[in-house]
């Protein structure tokens, strides 16, 4: 006996509602960032729970290659937030909506 498939749903539930609520209230960029790859954690225990459940690899394979583009794109996140702070000295949200030189 494991644990219930519904414990995993409600986890990933929760996870992708404060990775929503990160992304909609805060205005740091960085805090922003990391709600936005919460929510790419909670997709990734859903594919990885029903993979498990139905005993297919087909969504553990998928969650290998989320995470490789992932790892990817924080990679260029952080290089286009580290430019951003040496030129406007802040990461906030609302002094980036204008990107004029």
């Amino acid at each position: 006996m494991g644990i219930p498939v519904s414990y995993y749903l409600v986890l990933s539930a929760i996870m992708f509602v404060i990775g929503i609520l990160g992304v909609l209230l805060r205005r740091n960029a960085l805090v922003t960032f990391m709600s936005l790859e919460m929510m790419f954690n909670a997709a990734n225990l859903i594919f990885v729970t029903f993979a498990a459940y139905y005993r297919v690899l087909t969504g553990q394979i998928f969650v290998f290659f989320v995470m490789t583009v992932a790892a990817a794109e924080v990679a260029v996140g952080l290089a286009l937030m580290v430019a951003i702070f040496r030129t406007k000295h802040s990461i906030d949200l609302d002094q980036m909506s204008s990107l004029k030189g």
